[in-house]
């Protein structure tokens, strides 16, 4: 059995990016993936002739971003669309009332007042939170104290819960008080016209990868590690595990000895969220050419409320909207028809006959999904940031952790997963890696011709 000096499990951004780092510093590696693709979460379908994202599709805040450092070291191509943060304001909204009418520029300038003062409330709330508090509790407590009229304020309760589901994929009242502590966007957010598994697979290219590859059990031995899976054993002096924390919750892989509980109480703790997209293509536009998003408020939004414009990419009319948390573990459950034939009475309530029956749709279902079973962590009550960082482990100085859910500034996104596995190389070489160099590098091997 060959023994490499470290084997990584996973090929999504974390682990290709730890295992390149690996192994331009001359490192052997092998890199095994239960899927039969690259990019894990980061996941493009191609097949209609043009890039659909169905996993991550947006770099949030490119302002002092290593990851969008990346994007333009590679020279990948980009869109910027700076609502891919859940927002009141900012970018062309096309705002839609309770009753389903739409919104004066005055109503939404009201609105967007609103939110913005219940939000200043609700920094105030978490700050004097105690432990134990959700996000439910703190965006209760700053509701009552803005003397707001009672419709105003279910409006902006639907609003927060609607937050919470699109950033975090779980309930408000499972949310802990500082679990959107990190949420912070610093500058323009973009997206990829070519699809955003380009990075994953072009930092991968050349690597030791074989895909549907499922590890069953790591053991940690007194030489290092070694990987059991159905097609076989692979043993290295350490290892690092890049699955999502679903599936580290799931039990899926053993490990054995068990993890210490400073690995297995994060595991424990923390949540991983289901959100889930449906993109829709139609026809013909019924929606303002300038417009970034359309959304439902109230009564009106109770389920769909927010439908993103992504015609930019295909060029054609597509609609991109989301079913997070609860809701979005129940529609997972239904057909394709169903769902479509829910989000189409959503829209005729706010446009009517002007919708045209979908010529296309794409649906995902990543709370089904084996080998992520969930979206993203998030902060569930009785969890804490610390929790996310200490989840990267060492383990008896041979397993180490990477992915989203371990880096602590701010889970959920690519840029986490991208600086993770960084971390996880310099913590396995002992020394720090240059990122702009380990971009460099990457650009060279590809104008390097072929022997």
């Amino acid at each position: 059995m060959t023994t490499y000096d470290t084997i990584v499990i996973g090929a999504g951004m974390s682990g290709v990016t730890a295992a390149r780092m690996l192994a331009d510093a001359g490192a052997s590696v092998l890199v095994l993936e239960a899927r039969d693709r690259i990019g894990g979460r980061m996941n493009t379908d191609r097949s209609a002739g043009f890039p659909v994202d169905l996993g991550a599709s947006w770099v949030h805040g490119i302002d002092d971003s290593p990851l969008w450092e990346l994007v333009q070291a590679l020279g990948v191509s980009t869109i910027e669309y700076t609502v891919g943060s859940f927002q009141a304001g900012g970018r062309p909204i096309e705002n839609f009332d309770g009753d389903g009418a739409r919104m004066a520029g005055a109503a939404t300038a009201k609105w967007v007042d609103d939110v913005t003062e219940a939000d200043r409330l609700l920094v105030e709330e978490i700050a004097d939170s105690s432990p134990g508090d959700t996000y439910l509790d703190v965006t209760e407590r700053a509701l009552d104290r803005s003397g707001l009229d009672p419709e105003r304020i279910d409006e902006i309760r639907e609003f927060f819960r609607h937050r919470v589901e699109e950033q975090c994929g779980a309930w408000i009242g499972d949310l802990d008080a500082h679990g959107l502590d990190e949420d912070e966007i610093d500058g323009d957010e973009v997206i990829f016209p070519h699809g955003y598994d380009e990075l994953p697979r072009r930092i991968a290219a050349g690597l030791e990868i074989r895909l549907d590859h499922v590890v069953t059990r790591v053991v940690r031995t007194a030489d290092g590690v070694v990987i059991s899976t159905a097609d076989g054993e692979f043993s290295a002096r350490t290892a690092l595990v890049t699955v999502p924390l679903g599936v580290l919750k799931a039990g899926s892989i053993r490990f054995s000895p068990p993890l210490p509980d400073a690995v297995a109480g994060p595991v424990e703790r923390l949540g991983m969220g289901v959100f889930n997209k449906i993109f829709l293509q139609f026809p013909e536009r019924f929606w303002d050419d300038d417009s970034y998003v359309l959304r439902a408020l109230g009564e009106a939004g109770e389920h769909w409320h927010s439908w993103y414009d992504v015609s930019a990419v295909s060029g054609l009319p597509t609609l991109l909207t989301f079913a997070a948390g609860p809701f979005g573990t129940r529609m997972q459950e239904l057909t394709d028809d169903e769902i479509v034939a829910d989000v189409l009475a959503a829209l005729h309530r706010l446009y009517g006959d002007a919708v045209g029956a979908p010529t296309a749709r794409w649906i995902t279902r990543w709370g089904h999904d084996p080998f992520s079973n969930g979206s993203y962590s998030h902060l569930a009550v009785g969890s804490s940031h610390h929790d996310h960082d200490d989840l990267a482990g060492p383990v008896d100085g041979v397993l180490h952790f990477a992915g989203e859910a371990t880096w602590g500034d701010e889970p959920a996104t690519v840029g986490a997963a991208y600086y993770s596995g960084h971390r996880a190389a310099e913590r396995i070489l002992g020394r720090s890696i240059d990122l702009a160099a380990f971009a460099a590098a990457i650009r060279a091997r590809e104008q390097t011709p072929a022997n």
